[in-house]
């Protein structure tokens, strides 16, 4: 919890001070004047949907790096045959093209997809999946993560951080005017140390309400890919891998770059639920049982 504050409040930091860089740059060195309301909203959508587009298109390379993920281009076993034979199918099922599959080093049961695009993906998988779980179990994990590519989630939650980063942005830099100027009694002049102050905890305080929305569309996302691996694989098949899943919940080595992503998130009550990525498995496995038949039952991912 500690090291996710101390990050929090580095990130804060570093796009405030970016920001003020950028902002000076343009207006001394080059003339480009972004004053009032109208350059706030050009210079927050650039840096809201920028950080999260470049992440986007930098997703994949990132995810095999950090993991250390093996992509298999040659299958050297039966059991790499397997793998790339499934998610092919799956694929083709749900309209896609074929991810590249790779197999990355953890002990917990766990499985991510990653990329720019519907058809520019990776689908992975750990090394404790594939010694934990039946062919059964993983080929509906398999389908979980085609079903989130075929989904579009990464696409969706990219444009959701960046709507919600802009609005972070605007929307603490505005009432910081306010509050600043309410503090100075609206005296002529430009902003001060006071304003920085109150602009950098207004930024934690409304980035900390986006992440909760960010995290609300996450848990969201991951009901339909359950679904969506039910559909490719089986709804038995789906309710057999999440309860197989609960032998490691709630542990993860995976980067948080692509933690999100995975069929397995961090445990959480209260409060602290409304940050997490995914929700229970006991309420994912009782929504696929309870789901009608067809929604679970086909090869179209929606």
């Amino acid at each position: 919890m500690f090291k996710r504050i101390a990050l929090f409040l580095a990130t804060n930091l570093a796009v405030l001070a970016l920001l003020s860089i950028v902002m000076a740059v343009l207006q001394n060195f080059f003339g480009i004047q972004l004053r009032g309301q109208g350059g706030l909203l050009v210079m927050a959508t650039v840096f809201g949907f920028g950080g999260s587009l470049i992440s986007l298109m930098m997703s994949k390379w990132v995810a095999k790096r950090s993991t250390g993920a093996y992509v298999i281009e040659q299958p050297r076993n039966e059991s790499e045959q397997w793998l790339v034979n499934t998610v092919r199918r799956q694929a083709e099922a749900a309209g896609i093209k074929m991810p590249e599959v790779a197999i990355y080093d953890a002990p917990e049961i766990n499985a991510f997809a990653t990329g720019p695009s519907r058809n520019n993906s990776l689908v992975a998988v750990s090394t404790g999946l594939l010694r934990a779980m039946n062919r059964d179990e993983a080929e509906a994990v398999l389908g979980h993560e085609v079903s989130h590519v075929a989904n579009g989630d990464m696409v969706t939650m990219a444009l959701i951080q960046g709507v919600l980063n802009t609005f972070v942005i605007v929307l603490a830099r505005v009432v910081g005017r306010v509050i600043d100027g309410y503090l100075n009694g609206n005296r002529e002049g430009g902003p001060g140390l006071g304003y920085f102050v109150i602009v950098f905890v207004l930024d934690m305080i409304f980035g900390l309400f986006a992440s909760m929305i960010a995290m609300w569309f996450s848990r969201h996302r991951e009901f339909r890919a359950d679904a969506g691996g039910a559909r490719l694989a089986g709804r038995e098949k789906m309710i057999a891998a999440l309860q197989r899943l609960s032998q490691t919940y709630g542990e993860s080595t995976l980067p948080k770059t692509v933690q999100a992503f995975g069929i397995s998130g961090a445990v959480g009550h209260g409060l602290r639920r409304l940050l997490m990525s995914h929700p229970p498995l006991e309420e994912r496995i009782q929504t696929l049982r309870n789901a009608p038949v067809e929604q679970v039952r086909g090869t179209v991912v929606g």
